[in-house]
């Protein structure tokens, strides 16, 4: 499915006249400005799949920021969003095939960081209440509590109900349980599989932060099932040589200049995981 047809950014001219034109001084970035012109990108065409491939500074972030940014996209956390951005994305412009979805957003390594931080800040608060519960069911079993008033009657259920359950039950009831109940690249593929409904254009920047190659795998199978068979779009900065892999996408070498259309086997990233694999290769015999 394609509902993102093209996208433009601003070619460098058309950057310079706007930088030149400015009056205030009192800005050391121009940011988004300076960024993708600086490596002749001026335009993507885009397939169900397309990949924004290349290292820090390369600007798969920020293109990605100012199509999210240009769509209106839904996001979870904060990004560097600049005085400029609107200004930048004014003169952009793009051409859709079939209206976005309203579940399209852009997901980035942050919002899944910020998901697994608040799931271990969950766990810690159930873990500290757990021990409190463990003295609280104690102290009720064994007191010689007696209601004088409406006002014990919640206590009044506390030791009722201490004194007819075993401690794993009362703390069962009384407490939820444990968050999380997986590792780190789990809860971080459980985050994508939630936010990514059928049909939606989602973008993902660098998908593969807390994943391990397993899971980067399974997201890589998750991505195309999505695509053939959920009505989905995806645009992806990684370097990732696992999702480079993926079946029929469009890959963008951002390394270049100007930015040019490769397949994943030409891109630097995985020629120098092959070089390696291959100079070890008998000691995997």
């Amino acid at each position: 499915m394609i509902y993102l047809s093209w996208f433009s950014f601003p070619d460098i001219e058309r950057e310079y006249s706007f930088t030149m034109g400015l009056k205030r001084t009192c800005y050391d970035t121009f940011y988004p400005f300076q960024v993708l012109s600086k490596h002749g990108l001026v335009r993507l065409d885009f397939e169900p799949i397309t990949i924004l491939y290349g290292g820090n500074g390369s600007g798969k972030t920020t293109a990605l920021n100012v199509i999210g940014e240009k769509l209106r996209l839904s996001r979870d956390t904060l990004y560097n969003r600049t005085n400029f951005f609107e200004d930048y994305t004014d003169m952009c412009d793009y051409e859709l095939e079939l209206s976005v979805p309203e579940d399209s957003r852009i997901i980035t390594s942050d919002d899944v960081f910020d998901f697994i931080l608040n799931l271990r800040s969950i766990n810690d608060g159930i873990n500290e209440k757990r021990e409190d519960l463990f003295q609280e069911y104690l102290d009720s079993k064994y007191s010689t509590f007696q209601m004088r008033s409406l006002d014990d009657y919640e206590k009044l259920k506390k030791v009722s109900m201490a004194k007819r359950q075993t401690q794993s039950r009362y703390i069962r009831n009384n407490l939820m349980d444990n968050v999380r109940e997986h590792s780190n690249g789990e809860s971080a593929f459980l985050y994508f599989s939630d936010k990514i409904k059928e049909n939606g254009l989602y973008l993902l920047d660098e998908p593969e932060n807390s994943l391990s190659p397993e899971k980067q795998q399974e997201l890589l199978r998750f991505i195309e099932d999505s695509t053939r068979f959920f009505g989905c779009q995806f645009i992806i900065a990684t370097h990732s040589p696992f999702l480079l892999s993926m079946r029929g996408a469009k890959i963008y070498d951002m390394d270049e200049e100007p930015v040019d259309v490769k397949r994943w086997t030409e891109l630097a990233n995985v020629r120098a995981y092959y070089d390696f694999f291959k100079k070890h290769e008998r000691e995997f015999e």
